[in-house]
């Protein structure tokens, strides 16, 4: 079975044996691979419980990560619940990544680029004051997004500090 999937969609992940989580499809970053980015929501609702989808999308945002959302409903790992037109602002995401991302040498990287959604990369070397908080600009399968939406830590891969 085929899932439409839309800028505002909601999905919800099971964290738990009893506790969900959720994100919304907020915008495409033509960007990085014309991937989909979500906002993932830091509160944590009882599995079963129905909640309003306002209250869902007003919550507190953890993160912004680019993901495969298709891939993550085909293999069953979230489920589409809902649909919200609201998507907050995006202008002020910002990512990062780097070109040593993989090399086990390197520790500390000085080739990093930024950029926010739909805008120019731009190198800047070292990182370094609001840049150091720019979210990693990875596209993540689905898999990690769950780890870090349980965990609040990425999954342990070669990416410099």
């Amino acid at each position: 079975m085929r899932v439409s999937i839309k800028i505002g969609d909601i999905f919800s992940v099971k964290v738990d044996d009893e506790h969900v989580k959720y994100f919304q499809f907020i915008i495409t970053d033509k960007t990085q691979l014309s991937s989909d980015v979500i906002r993932a929501f830091k509160d944590l609702y009882p599995a079963g419980s129905s909640v309003d989808l306002k209250t869902i999308i007003s919550g507190e945002v953890d993160f912004y990560t680019h993901a495969f959302i298709r891939v993550g409903c085909k293999m069953g790992y979230w489920e589409k619940v809902g649909h919200h037109h609201e998507v907050g602002r995006t202008d002020h995401i910002l990512f990062r990544d780097s070109g040593d991302v993989g090399d086990i040498k390197i520790k500390v990287s000085n080739d990093w680029y930024i950029w926010k959604i739909n805008g120019e990369m731009k190198s800047v070397g070292k990182l370094k004051d609001e840049n150091i908080k720019a979210e990693r600009g990875l596209v993540y399968n689905p898999e990690s997004v769950i780890y870090r939406m349980k965990t609040g830590q990425h999954l342990s891969i070669n990416y410099p500090e």
